[in-house]
């Protein structure tokens, strides 16, 4: 049963005080307001949490020194009355959810005679800033990345959207974490349905905590053994804000630098800021190099296998004879060589991740020389496996991003043993398995092969921007998971327009 804040401020700090007992890292401080001094107030906060430096100079202090010079009578009428303007202050009227507006990081404030507790806000808790993004590097645009604080990352989306449409949604997740959850979205571009669908979601499910977005990410997937994700992933604010125009919702959680994009397609997955910020001609050069990168981190290690194990009429004679002396001496059968080097790789790559800083980068390009010769020369693998699998990582490398690469590395397995036993056949039972696979994902009510399926729902305009990414003056409408009737992005010739009318 809830704990009522009433105006008994002795019973009000007991029970506080109940509460959060044994926290030395929470401070409680009493102090005499009024004329007189004759009345009390009491302040909690977390120790970190706020300006101990410039304690006077704060919403608080300034709060206090308003309070001194009142009469003792009309303490408590003022602070009722002037509530929401005290720096934004919130009243409680359970000791239960005062006690989770301090947590947040700010000032809880009682006053004797005053039947709330009032949440300040203050700097609160520690935070990171803004750093550049690592695991989403671009050539061209800004170079700015989400931090952990929810409320800086949506301060870096409304930087760059400033429109009184722009709407943000706060809600909860984690019973004891209570971690902050916003979901952003333009409430003019948005399909109907997606929010309440999304909202569903977070409401299902009842977890300790949630740390990060990828347990929010996991939790709310529908097709939870699909390798592929449901949502697209980005650390980038620029990104997020082309997502909100095209009528995709983003969510925040706060404690993560990682922001969920809602809905995702393949396509999604393979663009880039940076596509949208260069000329046509680059963008979609390089957009057709991670779509075929996109395909080979996937099935280059099997391909070989089926043309030298079982298809060796479609190799030439002279290429055929090389690689034969080249496999001379090595013991283990080519499905052998080319799992051995591949786990070696993948070993070789989660090392560089865990280790710090250079050490990391060291290990993943000396390490993967130093291993791929010494097995070459002790005629373990032969150097056309090295090759494939040195290549395959560098296709997994150029996907943009990290979760989907990951779908192709795990898929990578299945095509080796599928080719190195049932060869080309196996190669096309993958291709159609994952075909299959991929027709029946959706994100969110949209199909996963969007636009490559159902693009006459949106009179064939978003097949413009997939292999290639036409001149930014073809791309005039949003994408088909925006609102009907609010898909028009672009109209050109409208500052002649306006000087005509002039």
């Amino acid at each position: 049963m809830a704990i009522q804040v009433t105006s008994d401020f002795e019973e009000n700090i007991r029970q506080f005080e109940k509460l959060f007992s044994d926290c030395a890292d929470i401070k409680k401080r009493r102090i005499k307001v009024g004329q007189k001094l004759g009345r009390e107030c009491y302040v909690a906060y977390i120790e970190v949490a706020i300006s101990n430096t410039d304690w006077m100079d704060s919403a608080v202090g300034k709060l206090l020194l308003t309070l001194r010079a009142l009469p003792e009578g009309e303490l408590a009428g003022y602070v009722a009355q002037n509530v929401e303007a005290i720096s934004d202050a919130q009243p409680f009227g359970t000791m239960e959810d005062a006690a989770q507006g301090m947590l947040t990081g700010d000032v809880l404030f009682f006053l004797e005679g005053y039947d709330k507790a009032l949440k300040i806000p203050d700097k609160g808790y520690p935070s990171r800033g803004v750093y550049e993004s690592e695991s989403e590097k671009v050539i061209r645009g800004s170079n700015e990345g989400f931090s952990e604080s929810i409320k800086l990352n949506t301060a870096l989306i409304r930087k760059r959207l400033r429109s009184p449409h722009v709407k943000v949604k706060e809600s909860f997740a984690g019973k004891r974490t209570h971690t902050n959850v916003d979901l952003v979205y333009m409430k003019d571009l948005i399909h109907p349905g997606m929010l309440e669908e999304i909202e569903r979601r977070l409401g299902e499910f009842e977890i300790d905590g949630a740390l990060d977005s990828g347990i929010i990410e996991q939790l709310t997937e529908k097709r939870k053994y699909s390798p592929f994700p449901q949502f697209q992933t980005t650390q980038r604010p620029d990104r997020a804000v082309m997502a909100i125009l095209e009528g995709r919702i983003v969510l925040l959680s706060d404690n993560s630098p990682v922001a969920l994009i809602l809905p995702a397609t393949y396509n999604t997955f393979i663009q880039t800021s940076d596509d949208y910020y260069s000329r046509w001609e680059i963008a979609s050069f390089t957009r057709m190099l991670r779509y075929v990168a996109s395909f080979l981190a996937m099935v280059f290690p099997g391909l070989y296998l089926a043309m030298t194990n079982f298809h060796t009429q479609i190799l030439p004679t002279d290429l055929l004879l090389s690689l034969a002396a080249a496999r001379q001496g090595v013991p283990f059968p080519a499905v052998v060589e080319v799992i051995l080097m591949e786990l070696a790789f993948e070993l070789l790559r989660e090392a560089g991740v865990r280790l710090p800083g250079a050490n990391g980068n060291t290990i993943g390009i000396v390490g993967g020389l130093i291993i791929g010769q010494a097995a070459v020369d002790a005629n373990i693998v032969s150097p056309i496996v090295v090759i494939v699998v040195a290549l395959t990582a560098l296709c997994s490398f150029a996907v943009p991003n990290e979760e989907f690469a990951t779908a192709f590395r795990i898929l990578k397995f299945l095509f080796i043993f599928l080719c190195g036993y049932l060869g080309f056949f196996g190669f096309l039972v993958g291709i159609l398995g994952v075909l299959i696979h991929l027709s029946h994902l959706e994100s969110f009510g949209i199909p996963y092969l969007t636009p490559f399926v159902g693009a006459d729902l949106n009179g064939y305009q978003d097949e413009r921007d997939t292999f290639l990414r036409l001149p930014l003056g073809f791309l005039k409408k949003r994408p088909v998971y925006t609102r009907e009737g609010a898909r028009t992005r672009l109209k050109i010739g409208r500052g002649q327009e306006k000087k005509k009318g002039k």
